[in-house]
């Protein structure tokens, strides 16, 4: 299983999700350190996210990233 960085871009009020592999590491350390380099050269005009995804294939971590997943609720005392 290895950890893959994806681009991923989203239209306002669209259900699909653009992805796009930009790397992929075999150790979380070195995928966390080059995810956070990339953010902090993002721009303000930048409209996209960046994310790692520890899965058994690209084909598979591309499955994840398309899952609709429902919004955690914040109970009072996590605010």
């Amino acid at each position: 299983m290895a950890y893959y960085i994806y681009q991923i871009n989203q239209a306002a009020g669209s259900m699909v999700k653009n992805l796009n592999l930009l790397k992929q590491y075999d150790a979380f350390q070195q995928a966390k350190s080059e995810v956070r380099n990339m953010r902090e050269a993002m721009s303000a005009e930048d409209r996209f996210e960046l994310k790692i995804i520890f899965a058994e294939s690209e084909l598979r971590a591309e499955e994840l990233l398309q899952e609709k997943r429902e919004t955690p609720v914040v109970m009072e005392w996590e605010k």
